[in-house]
């Protein structure tokens, strides 16, 4: 009888295991169905399974819409999981709490916050920053090599990994202030979206693996 008690408590937790494990696959891996560009959507491509983020142009965004015809979908608290790399030198990013408006002529977007990545000399921030709020001055990876960005947001709270390292801890204080041109860099009470960055013509990076779990 006990052993059929224990393994019935077994199977119950396997359940309750699988049942909590509700993470939603954002890219099929075969075309950017769920996904939108806000400008200049020949920036973005699918090449062997992956997204490649390539601006032909200035910088744009590809944003996950799921199957709305319009707007994107928002995301408030969630904890997201991408694997990602690069061409030889590159920069990009991903944005969340973030919406499709940009803030001047280069298409940087208005909204919400960026997770930089990036190896080019010329800008210090790093992989793995959250970028212009908490700023990460050497990489920790070799960006040329498929590595894992993670991305954990509860309410004010956000945490970054990459490689499971953990590179930022940062909690939005009440009232921050922005300087003008990042006015908008703040947690959006009702959510924003998720997008992708083509920094630069010069810059190309792959996206593949890409999920999101939504949390309390």
């Amino acid at each position: 009888m006990q052993t059929h008690k224990l393994l019935l408590i077994v199977i119950l937790l396997s359940s309750n295991a699988v049942a909590g494990d509700d993470w939603q696959t954002l890219f099929n891996g075969k075309d950017l169905t769920g996904w939108r560009a806000n400008v200049y959507p020949d920036s973005f491509s699918v090449v062997d399974g992956t997204i490649r983020a390539r601006a032909t142009r200035e910088s744009s965004h590809l944003f996950y819409v799921g199957e709305m015809k319009e707007g994107f979908v928002r995301f408030k608290n969630f904890e997201l999981e991408a694997t990602a790399r690069c061409d030889g030198i590159a920069n990009s990013g991903i944005y969340f709490h973030t919406d499709m408006s940009v803030s001047n002529a280069k298409n940087h977007l208005a909204k919400g916050y960026e997770v930089q990545l990036n190896n080019q000399a010329r800008d210090p921030k790093k992989t793995g920053s959250l970028y212009a709020v908490v700023d990460v001055a050497k990489s920790p990876v070799d960006e040329t090599k498929w590595f894992k960005i993670r991305i954990k947001v509860q309410g004010k709270h956000v945490l970054i990994y990459v490689n499971d390292k953990q590179m930022v801890d940062y909690t939005e204080p009440e009232g921050a202030q922005r300087p003008p041109e990042r006015k908008g860099r703040l947690i959006d009470p009702n959510g924003g979206a998720i997008a992708l960055q083509g920094h630069d013509p010069s810059s190309t990076y792959y996206f593949k693996d890409i999920r999101l779990r939504k949390l309390p």
